[in-house]
């Protein structure tokens, strides 16, 4: 098996390594699915205000019939063609029964059935073209031109980015996106890695220091030598993982249709039998025999086993996405509820992304306001995240910011700044003796003198504790801890928010790996995630869940569901609603099978009168939707996650 780490050899190299992303892209009604799924609904409705106001038969079976065309002929078509393979699938029984109902007069039913279906495959291809979006939109991450160097006179040439080769000296200038996985040999800086590893703050760059394509460059210049060419870049290997995690997971299924083809198969099998045996043995008329047939295709056709399962899920995505989780399918809505072991990303899932001030330092000169004070002052025209929560944090104390002239940034360093006629000087400095090296610190200097320092730490959101406990409730197993950051920070969130396993300085490739890993030992493992470094594993896991407010566009793509409003306790609710739902489709099939089985019986060794049929199959439609509806109650969501069991089996 190749690994996911290999190059995919449909990735072309050198300067073919990756094709643009299209200009135009299909979605919603640009869709051919979505247009006859939509036309069909539009038909069924209009046959039913025709049938419910009283009009002439003629008109409302027109549209009726209309309606199995539109919505029909695709499903049907791509029935065929799998009979040409061999196989039997659901989509053309539920055609043949809609046929069949029609045929005794039914088309009312018929028709639902045929908007059900085309609703739902113009569903699947949503998801499906939004998938292949996703990964084409990652690729916009890579500039599409660098700047080349000659090394013998330094002149400087604009190149493709696909063109670069190993070795190549290119210039990254102030702000310029990276465009090649490399290393610098001249130059400081701070590049903005949260993208790719995770970090919450940029990390300083300077001769020697790996740099990766996608990466964002501070304000210093860079000189980088090429160690990679395109197609072994980080971005190339990241599109590759999540093409290849996503066509897997592709294959995924809601657990009622493992069976279909064969009980598909075995119900037209039994109709032919029903059918002419009565012909052949019995010396029945062929007319007795075919209304035989029909009804028993009616009463043992799937339509009160298909509502058995969706209206449960769908009530279930109807709720959650009424408490910001958008589900993506009801395939999903099924998966999330079968996780055995939570995986959460730490910057931008469990933390906010952005640092706050944890601790003030003096030398002994000032008191910590002052440090304080004096470092804001200096960081006040500084666009670099640890100022801005340095002055945040002098506003939120309501400190006087005094003025300051002479500002300059010093590029992989800090700041330097002229104020009440004092050189201030703010940098990165070492964690104080005896500290774990937690957060970041900075060291802040008067006139060349130490006078305090300032350590700032990823600010950590205020429901992360509690969704951690619920999801360790719910699983009874260590949560995970998944991130690109080192191993103090990881430490420091894992022990504040009470995770059992920490995996810190991860590459996306990593934390597929470790997803990976576990789900070879036998879990099912639900990530969440926000960042284009989490899209490998999101597409990994058995459920990919997304931060939607800071999650990057390819993260929000890739992700099984979506959490709008960035409350991660939201996760284990979706988690104990899923599984409240898979409660309610084992019992709605309890009971269809029940009917099914009883009307079938009353068919083959009586004489099940067709209304009766009718009435039978539709009551049994009824009462597995109407117990399906109940997850739209508030109070479904609201339960306590304790109150949802233990995982079900696959």
């Amino acid at each position: 098996m190749t690994s996911v780490l290999a190059p995919r050899p449909d990735l072309e190299r050198a300067g073919r390594v990756l094709p643009r992303p299209p200009s135009i892209l299909r979605t919603g009604l640009q869709l051919p699915e979505v247009r006859w799924a939509g036309l069909a609904l539009v038909l069924f409705l209009v046959g039913g205000a025709l049938q419910l106001t009283g009009a002439p038969t003629w008109a409302y079976w027109a549209a009726y019939l209309t309606c199995y065309a539109a919505g029909g002929w695709e499903p049907g078509w791509a029935g065929l063609q799998a009979l040409r393979e061999k196989t039997f699938d659901v989509d053309l029984l539920m055609v043949l029964a809609a046929v069949a109902a029609a045929g005794i007069g039914q088309v009312l039913d018929g028709a639902l059935l045929i908007v059900i279906f085309a609703t739902s495959g113009a569903v699947e291809a949503i998801i499906t073209q939004r998938t292949a979006d996703s990964v084409s939109s990652l690729l916009t991450l890579t500039p599409e031109q660098a700047t080349r160097l000659d090394p013998a006179t330094g002149t400087e040439q604009d190149v493709d980015v696909a063109d670069l080769a190993v070795d190549d000296l290119v210039l990254i200038r102030p702000g310029e996106r990276i465009g090649a996985d490399g290393t610098v040999v001249e130059g400081l800086s701070e590049v903005d890695q949260q993208a790719i590893t995770g970090e919450s703050v940029p990390v300083p760059r300077g001769p020697g220091d790996e740099v990766l394509s996608g990466t964002v460059n501070g304000t210093g210049a860079l000189r980088v030598r090429v160690q990679r060419e395109a197609g072994e870049s980080v971005i190339a290997r990241v599109v590759a993982m999540v093409e290849q995690a996503s066509a897997t997971k592709a294959t995924t299924q809601l657990f009622i249709e493992k069976v279909e083809q064969r009980y598909s198969l075995g119900v037209v099998v039994a109709t032919l039998v029903v059918l002419a045996l009565p012909v052949v043995f019995l010396d029945s008329s062929f007319e007795d025999a075919l209304l035989r047939a029909i009804t028993f295709m009616i009463v043992a056709s799937p339509c009160a086993v298909v509502l058995a399962t969706m209206p449960p899920l769908l009530s279930a995505m109807a709720n959650a996405g009424r408490h910001g989780v958008l589900v993506k399918s009801a395939t999903v809505m099924e998966a999330v509820g079968r996780t055995t072991v939570f995986a959460f990303d730490k910057t931008g899932t469990l933390t906010e992304g952005t640092p706050e001030v944890t601790r003030v330092i003096t030398a002994g000169r000032l008191s910590r306001d002052q440090v304080l004070r004096t470092a804001a002052a200096a960081e006040q025209f500084s666009e670099h995240p640890l100022g801005r929560a340095v002055l945040r944090a002098a506003h939120e104390r309501r400190l006087q910011i005094p003025a300051a002239s002479e500002f300059q940034s010093l590029p992989g360093r800090g700041v330097v700044a002229s104020v009440d006629g004092h050189a201030i000087r703010v940098e990165r400095a070492e964690h104080p003796r005896g500290d774990v090296g937690i957060g970041t610190v900075v060291g802040v200097h008067l006139d060349e003198a130490l006078v305090g320092t300032i350590t700032l730490v990823d600010r950590l959101r205020p429901d992360s504790a509690a969704a951690v406990a619920a999801a360790a409730a719910l699983t009874g197993k260590p949560v995970h801890l998944l991130t690109g950051d080192d191993e103090p920070a990881a430490a420091d969130v894992a022990a504040r928010t009470g995770i059992g396993a920490v995996h810190a300085r991860l590459l996306p490739q990593d934390k597929s790996r470790v997803v990976t890993q576990l789900q070879d030992a036998g879990e099912r493992v639900l990530l969440v995630g926000d960042g284009v470094n989490d899209a490998p594993a999101l597409a990994t896991a058995a459920a990919g869940v997304a931060m939607g407010r800071r999650g990057s566009d390819l993260a929000l793509d890739t992700s099984d569901a979506v959490v709008v409003r960035d409350e991660v306790d939201a996760v284990p609710r979706l988690v104990a609603l899923s599984r409240r739902a898979h409660r309610i489709v084992v019992a709605n099939l309890v009971v269809a099978a029940t009917f099914i089985v009883v009307l079938v019986t009353w068919d083959l060794v009586g004489h099940l009168p067709l209304p009766l049929a009718v009435a039978g199959h539709e009551g049994s439609t009824v009462v597995v939707a109407l117990n399906g509806l109940r997850l739209l109650r508030a109070g479904a969501w609201e339960q306590r996650c304790l109150d949802a069991g233990p995982s079900p089996t696959s």
